[in-house]
């Protein structure tokens, strides 16, 4: 073990640098998105900003979803044109929906797959 310690540090050393590099590079490329000066009451502008764009957007979220609902309860009244990709489609669809569920109930236990904190 001690002697796996030198190589050790060495890989952690050139990801420091490496990792140091990547983010004046991000940065220099992502500079028009960096907000000056950072100051307190320029994020809590933003983030004000973001939580009331998000809200002014339920709307039409809400609009597509009830478009979504109303062309499958037309593909239910017209049953002929129900195919097989019709259905594969509205079970990809569950499968997201369960996917996303399930990842939530992940994250909301703190990453853990069984609820317990190690």
């Amino acid at each position: 073990m001690a002697s796996k310690l030198p190589q050790l540090q060495g890989k952690a050393s050139s990801v420091a640098k490496n990792g140091l590099a990547f983010y004046k590079q991000l940065l220099e490329q992502n500079k028009h998105f960096v907000q000056d000066p950072p100051t307190v009451k320029r994020c809590q502008l933003l983030s004000n900003q973001l939580l009331y764009t998000r809200l002014a957007s339920i709307p039409s979220r809400c609009e597509a979803f009830w478009k979504e609902v109303g062309s499958l309860k037309n593909l239910m009244k017209d049953k002929q044109e129900f195919n097989k990709e019709n259905a594969g489609l509205i079970a990809l669809f569950g499968l997201e929906c369960f996917a996303w569920f399930y990842g939530g109930e992940i994250i909301g236990r703190g990453f853990t797959l069984t609820g317990y904190h190690v």
